[in-house]
C-alpha cells in the first residue's frame, strides 16, 4: 500500500512538512476541534461550581446540620464518614449533633472527603 502522506525534509533529512490527502486533513481538524470542545467543558467544569437539588437546599434552610445534610447527600453514614477522615463514628454524630464543634484541621478533612467548601460546614 502507497502512504498518502509525503514527507518534505530539510537538508539533514528531518521531516520539516507534511503534504496529505484533503480528507485526512479534514478529519484530523475534525478530531482537533472536538479534542478542543472536550477540553473546554473540562475546564468549565473544573471551574463551575457544583449546584445541589432543592431538597438539599432546603435542608439547609430549614436549619439542618450542613455535615448530615452533605453527608446524606453524598451518600454516607457517619461510620463511611469517619472511616474516610480518620474519626470515630461517635465524633462525627457530636459534630452533627452541636455537641462539638471540631477542629478546624477535622471540618477541612470533612469537608475534602464531602467536596464542600470549609464555609459550606460552618
Amino acid at each position: 500500500m502507497i502512504n498518502p502522506v509525503q514527507l518534505i525534509r530539510d537538508g539533514s533529512g528531518r521531516p520539516t512538512f507534511a503534504v496529505l490527502p484533503i480528507a485526512d486533513y479534514e478529519r484530523l481538524l475534525e478530531a482537533s476541534d472536538e479534542a478542543a470542545g472536550v477540553r473546554a467543558f473540562d475546564s468549565f467544569r473544573a471551574i463551575r461550581p457544583e449546584t445541589y437539588p432543592a431538597e438539599v437546599v432546603d435542608q439547609l434552610v430549614n436549619g439542618e446540620h450542613p455535615l448530615r445534610v452533605f453527608r446524606e447527600y453524598r451518600g454516607l453514614t457517619q461510620a463511611q464518614l469517619g472511616e474516610i477522615v480518620g474519626l470515630k463514628q461517635a465524633y462525627v454524630s457530636q459534630i452533627e449533633a452541636g455537641a462539638r464543634a471540631g477542629t478546624a484541621e477535622v471540618l477541612k478533612r470533612i469537608a475534602e472527603a464531602l467536596r464542600v467548601d470549609l464555609e459550606s460546614l460552618i
